[in-house]
Formats: C-alpha cells, sequence, structure tokens
C-alpha cells in the first residue's frame, strides 16, 4: 500500500511540475518585449511539450502536446485547435522517433525542436499569413519565422535538461 501511495505521490509531483513549468514558459512567451530580436520573438512552449514527449512516451506526450497547444491557441486569440492538433501530432512521433531512432541528446532535441517548429510555424504562416494575400510573404517568411524557429530551438535545449531532472528525480523504478 505504501508503494501504490508513493507512486501516486510522485506521479503527482511530477506532472505539477511539468504543467508550472508549461505556465511559466507560456508567462515567458506572452511577455511583451522579452528576448525579442527585430520582429522575431522566440516560442517556449513547443520546447517543453516536445520534451515532455520524449521522457514521458508517445501517449502521455501527445496529451500534454495538446494541452500545450491548446494554451498557446488561447495565450495567441487564435482559433481554438489548430497548434493544439499539430502539437499532438509532433509529439506523439517525436516520441516515437526518440524511443526507436535517437537517444535524447541536447543536439538530436535542437534538430527534433527545429524541425518540428518549422512544421508548425509553416503551417501557422500558410493559413494565417500567406492565405490572406498579406505583401512580401516569402520576405517575411525568410526575416521572421525561420529565425524564430532557429531561435526557440536553441533556447529549448536548457528545456530538455529541466524535464529531463524532473522526469528522474520523480519516477519510480518498480
Amino acid at each position: 500500500m505504501e508503494s501504490r501511495r508513493r507512486r501516486i505521490r510522485t506521479t503527482t509531483v511530477r506532472w505539477l511540475l511539468y504543467s508550472l513549468t508549461l505556465l511559466c514558459a507560456a508567462a515567458l512567451q506572452t511577455m511583451p518585449g522579452f528576448l525579442r530580436i527585430g520582429e522575431c520573438k522566440p516560442y517556449f512552449v513547443l520546447g517543453i511539450a516536445l520534451a515532455v514527449a520524449v521522457y514521458e512516451g508517445e501517449f502521455y506526450g501527445a496529451l500534454f502536446g495538446a494541452v500545450c497547444g491548446l494554451l498557446w491557441d488561447y495565450l495567441g486569440g487564435r482559433t481554438a485547435g489548430m497548434l493544439a492538433l499539430g502539437m499532438m501530432i509532433l509529439c506523439f512521433f517525436s516520441s516515437v522517433i526518440v524511443q526507436l531512432y535517437l537517444k535524447p541528446s541536447s543536439v538530436n532535441f535542437f534538430l527534433m525542436n527545429a524541425g518540428a517548429g518549422l512544421i508548425l510555424m509553416s503551417t501557422d504562416f500558410l493559413f494565417f499569413y500567406l492565405m490572406r494575400g498579406y505583401a512580401a510573404p516569402l520576405r517575411r517568411y525568410f526575416i521572421v519565422v525561420v529565425p524564430e524557429v532557429l531561435i526557440s530551438a536553441a533556447l529549448a535545449v536548457p528545456v530538455l535538461y529541466l524535464i529531463r531532472r524532473i522526469a528522474d528525480r520523480f519516477t519510480l523504478l518498480d
């Protein structure tokens, strides 16, 4: 009985710490002028979602990715569900790729985060910028979207170590 209580307690604490990390990242992401370089503003929510997906598996990673996407949709004032669906799919496949082919190193996580960010931000750019007919779309894509993805991927590497520390500290070996 003690083992069951301890397992429930450590699982609850682990997910509470993941949630607090997500809320801190969302607050930093929506803070006006924080780490803004020209028109580029890094996003932190995707890095946390991918890091949790790497350490928690495909099912819980996809669920956490969907929650992160819904939070990002809400904070960005967008249609609810687009980023949630994209992040759920990306977190699922990132977790599967790490389980089958890669190890969770900082270089692999940077490349995985950059690829996922490029996919997610390119679809966002397609639906919210290109299809609406704004002027100079390629200029905006290469001056804003691509540097935003690279900066965000670089800033997500320390998040991987934070999530790894939480996962290692609050996971019981049965």
